[in-house]
């Protein structure tokens, strides 16, 4: 019988030997960083969240952008709408200087459109798209209104 215990005694201090190398084992790697790996999924996207998302620079520089854009593509309409006035009265020559500054300005106008719908329709930026910009611009509208 005193063998018994005894056995189960080194029993006993080995199972609590494997225990105690385990604990050990695990608070070396919480420790040394092996925390940092394990949980590096979740950190990653609230990390990248917080650097761009969070980033004041970024939220100015979004704002601003659209604002932008939106202004480009009114300064297009507007320079179009002045040049088809003063064709009514140009000469032949002029009216064909003319023609080719309004068909560029018209490219322009669907660049900076595009451009402004694109960004919107991205998910890190939309939210910075100002309550008083529209969601879209529309490419066939004559006028573009950049405040709701």
């Amino acid at each position: 019988m005193v063998k018994v215990r005894e056995g189960a005694r080194s029993g006993a201090w080995v199972i609590g030997g494997v225990i105690g190398l385990a604990v050990l084992y695990v608070i070396g790697v919480f420790v040394f960083g092996g925390a940092g790996w394990i949980t590096a999924p979740f950190r990653g996207e609230a990390d990248k969240r917080e650097n761009t998302v969070g980033s004041g620079e970024f939220r100015q520089t979004a704002y601003e952008e659209f604002f932008d854009l939106c202004e480009a593509v009114q300064n297009a309409e507007g320079t179009i709408q002045v040049l088809q006035e003063e064709r009514k009265a140009a000469s032949e020559a002029r009216t064909a200087v003319i023609d080719q500054s309004i068909t560029a300005l018209k490219a322009t106008r669907i660049e900076s459109v595009n451009a402004y719908n694109s960004k919107a329709a991205q998910e890190h930026r939309a939210p910075f798209r100002d309550k008083n910009l529209p969601y879209r611009l529309d490419t066939t509208a004559e006028r573009t209104t950049c405040t709701n």
